[in-house]
């Protein structure tokens, strides 16, 4: 190809397609156009993962620990009670504003 090797005028195209397609969207639903999401939908999505994470996390470690030693189920139900309590600490640090 000549010329600079950073222009394909493939990208340019599909570029300038992509460009009118959310123009046209915008238009049809009435909404600005925008690649950013919604804060709320971002802080929802945080409040779920640290709640997600705290479960899980505590309920795989509780697991772990219970077959390493033999104590089934108490580490499981130890670290799963664990991973809630620091899941809601988290949630609420996260919705007080106090990242």
């Amino acid at each position: 190809m000549a010329g600079d090797p950073g222009e394909d005028p493939r990208l340019t195209r599909l570029d300038e397609s992509l460009r009118r397609a959310r123009e046209d969207e915008a238009a049809r639903t009435g909404r600005k156009a925008s690649v950013e999401a919604d804060p709320g939908h971002r802080l929802g999505s945080r409040v779920l993962s640290e709640l997600l994470g705290g479960l899980i996390g505590g309920a795989l470690f509780g697991w772990l620990g219970d077959r390493l030693f033999g104590t089934s189920p108490w580490l499981l139900l130890l670290f799963l009670a664990l991973g809630v309590v620091v899941a809601f600490r988290n949630i609420f640090r996260i919705t007080s504003g106090r990242q």
